[in-house]
């Protein structure tokens, strides 16, 4: 998924990573920026990307230091489709293969219907799986394997990592059809219980 392509305006002064960075930390002192108020002008596509794995790259070499990735995340905004980052004074596309997040820990409380998912995100997000937060699993068309799924902040989903995914399955039940996971008072659906393998 990329975003828009449109180039800035002539004259305007192209974005750039670190005058993002700056206005990011600026705005994120005190918690997370409020991006959802914020609506600047369209500034052109910045060449950054997320990898499938969570990386992110700049001018296709990898960011290596955990807190500015910390810091573009928290202004990351997800509209029509499309990825953004934004302050109050710009938005800028970037591209990303998959998520933006990937869900690589969780802790589980309880068991059954009274069971709760925490999820921990490789930037340091951490949620609750439930009404608010909801686990997905898209399944591909030609080989049926899995991608599961959990709603982080406004449209912006984790994948979640294959080694946590195989933990959830061992927590899964069936219910109405379905093998899925309880959390937060919500059951989510895996797989239909007669596509589930025997073994």
């Amino acid at each position: 998924m990329t975003s828009g392509s449109t180039p800035p305006e002539t004259g305007s002064e192209p974005p750039s990573a670190e005058g993002l960075a700056a206005a990011a930390k600026t705005a994120s002192k005190g918690g997370l920026p409020p991006v959802h108020l914020w609506n600047p002008p369209f500034c052109g596509d910045l060449d950054m990307r997320i990898a499938r794995d969570g990386t992110w790259f700049y001018l296709g070499t990898p960011i290596g230091r955990f807190e500015l990735v910390r810091l573009f995340s928290s202004i990351l905004k997800l509209e029509d489709g499309k990825y953004f980052l934004v302050t109050p004074v710009e938005k800028v596309g970037i591209t990303v293969e998959d998520a933006p997040f990937v869900a690589v820990d969780f802790e589980v409380d309880g068991t059954d219907e009274a069971q709760v998912l925490r999820f921990e995100t490789h930037v340091g997000d951490r949620v609750e799986a439930g009404p608010a937060h909801k686990i997905r699993v898209v399944r591909d068309e030609e080989t049926g394997e899995p991608a599961p799924y959990v709603m982080v902040r406004a449209g912006l989903e984790a994948l979640i990592d294959r080694k946590s995914f195989y933990r959830l399955v061992d927590l899964g039940c069936h219910r109405d059809g379905w093998f899925g996971l309880w959390s937060g008072g919500e059951f989510f659906g895996v797989i239909p219980s007669d596509e589930l393998p025997d073994d």
